[in-house]
């Protein structure tokens, strides 16, 4: 499987943060629709005195201004919120105000308490629906009541009013044990507000949590800028090898600064320092930097063991997605020994992994950062995506996918030991050359090898072990073998000197033989 480095085009400057759509207020709960009339069988509590039918300000009218509802998050990022194409409906409408003194004929002016005039500047309540009359009256205030007709089963009234008492009685004991709490929850200026005896900088994290681990591992983990010589770069991430200044990171991260170009990591705190370049590994896409004047304080990160992650375990990466330093996200390990054959785009060789596959969200800018387990051990290097560029598995720049690619931290120790040993990979090898091609069901040990050399190092590991051109590589050890990028990775996780079982295919035959592992020293 090839993808693609994710830390391609790591230098883009960080999109603007979107602004915040506005909280819409809520709109109050409409009255009933004018149109439908409460049906027959009860009074309220309170009658509201008639209205005579020729009173002015009596016009069934609907309001005809809704307020506009807001949609659907942030639109591209460098933009602002939009507002919905639609307004909400049933917002606020526009009324008349109720008619005061008295109605044309009446003897006797009504009850000036009710309706009691709205305050100044308060929004009126129309009818819960568009525009239709072109009164304006008040749905709510202006209705006319009429006394319902008189029951004539007796025993319901008394029912209704047996009910009505045991109602009040209850609203009672309620309202009497809400005072009573109240009271005793007053802290003397009217209010029942409860507050919370810690605050979140006061509250203990437990271990294994994601924000425990996070606090622990954050001041452990740089944003690394590399810069050519010409000036070209990016950004990516590291974290604390050893407390003598080793960052580990990925190849492609430091890539443009080793020949005379500039490289600096910067810690969550702020400080920042000078680095230089001590080894890299292009295979292996991993490398080392070391701090110039490294602080004494430095904690290295807890290294885990990569063999024993299980899929379904928690994961925790940390990076710098798109520049945005100190990010941390979530997941779990969604595969293992996930076949990897990765490119930054640029035309350099591909770097081949046996990966462990997460759908914690990895981004340009996360390369080189640590994927950590719920207990905070670095379990693995974040280093590929997989992106839908072109249609697949190609070379644009993409985000998250929940697909994300880590090299195992048992491959990338052993890698950055020998690079802080020596300044150069050390690779383990068969000695054979083998087809990249897809679809020869395994690794295919090519007729010819590399710039017209024999395709089986004479003497080497293969040939000792019996192989020949045309054969295909099937298994190693229990590893199923389905290409020759399958089959580099997985002699890859292995050191020089490591006997592995191979299982070949020749003229039709299934096969088996032992070979030791030979050795490559550099990225020529």
């Amino acid at each position: 499987m090839s993808t693609e480095n994710e830390g391609t085009s790591e230098g883009a400057s960080v999109p603007p943060a979107p602004s915040v759509p506005p909280t819409p207020v809520d709109a109050p709960a409409a009255q009933a629709h004018p149109e439908h009339p409460a049906p027959d069988g009860g009074s309220p509590t309170t009658p509201l005195p008639p209205v005579p039918p020729n009173a002015p300000g009596t016009a069934q009218g609907h309001g005809s201004s809704p307020y506009p509802g807001y949609g659907g998050g942030y639109g591209e990022p460098a933009g602002p919120a939009t507002p919905a194409a639609h307004a909400g409906q049933g917002g606020y409408g526009t009324q008349e105000q109720p008619p005061v003194g008295p109605p044309p004929g009446a003897s006797s002016p009504p009850d000036a308490s009710w309706p009691p005039p709205p305050a100044p500047g308060t929004p009126s309540y129309d009818g819960g629906g568009a525009g239709e009359g072109a009164g304006g009256g008040a749905a709510g205030w202006g209705s006319s009541y009429q006394e319902p007709a008189p029951k004539k089963d007796g025993r319901r009234g008394r029912l209704i009013a047996t009910v009505l008492v045991a109602a009040l009685v209850a609203g009672g004991l309620g309202g009497g044990l809400g005072y009573t709490l109240a009271k005793n929850n007053d802290d003397g200026n009217g209010s029942t507000t409860v507050s919370s005896s810690t605050s979140g900088g006061n509250v203990k994290r437990d271990p294994g949590t994601v924000a425990a681990v996070a606090a622990m591992a954050l001041p452990s983990t740089v944003t690394i800028e590399a810069e050519s010589s010409s000036g070209e770069g990016g950004t990516g991430t590291g974290f604390v090898f050893d407390t003598q200044g080793h960052i580990v990171t990925n190849n492609h991260v430091v890539a443009d600064a080793v020949d005379g170009g500039k490289v600096a990591a910067t810690f969550p705190d702020g400080k920042k320092y000078d680095a230089e370049v001590v080894g890299h590994a292009q295979g292996y896409d991993v490398a080392v930097i070391k701090l110039k004047n490294a602080p004494s304080n430095l904690k290295p990160l807890t290294l885990g063991n990569s063999d024993k992650v299980a899929v379904g375990d928690s994961t925790i990466a940390i990076g710098a997605p798109f520049g945005l330093s100190n990010t941390v996200t979530t997941g779990i390990i969604s595969a293992k020994n996930r076949p990897v054959a990765s490119s930054d785009g640029t035309g350099s060789q591909a770097s081949y992994m046996s990966a462990l596959q997460t759908d914690a969200s990895i981004n340009p800018g996360n390369s080189g950062g640590p994927l950590l387990d719920a207990q905070g051990n670095v379990i693995g290097i974040n280093s590929a995506i997989q992106s839908t560029s072109n249609g697949g598995f190609g070379t644009g720049q993409s985000g998250s996918i929940g697909l994300g690619f880590a090299i195992p931290i048992n491959q990338a120790k052993y890698v950055a030991q020998e690079l802080i040993k020596t300044g150069k990979p050390v690779y383990a090898k068969i000695g054979a050359s083998v087809s990249l091609e897809e679809g020869t069901g395994g690794a295919k040990i090519t007729d010819q090898g590399a710039g017209g050399s024999q395709s089986v190092d004479p003497n080497g590991p293969a040939d000792q072990a019996g192989l020949r051109p045309g054969d295909v590589i099937t298994k190693l050890d229990d590893r199923v073998i389905d290409s020759g990028p399958t089959l580099i990775g997985e002699i890859w996780t292995h050191k020089p000197g490591d006997e592995v079982t191979l299982t070949y295919e020749r003229g039709g035959k299934e096969q088996t033989t032992k070979l030791i592992l030979g050795s490559r020293v550099g990225d020529s």
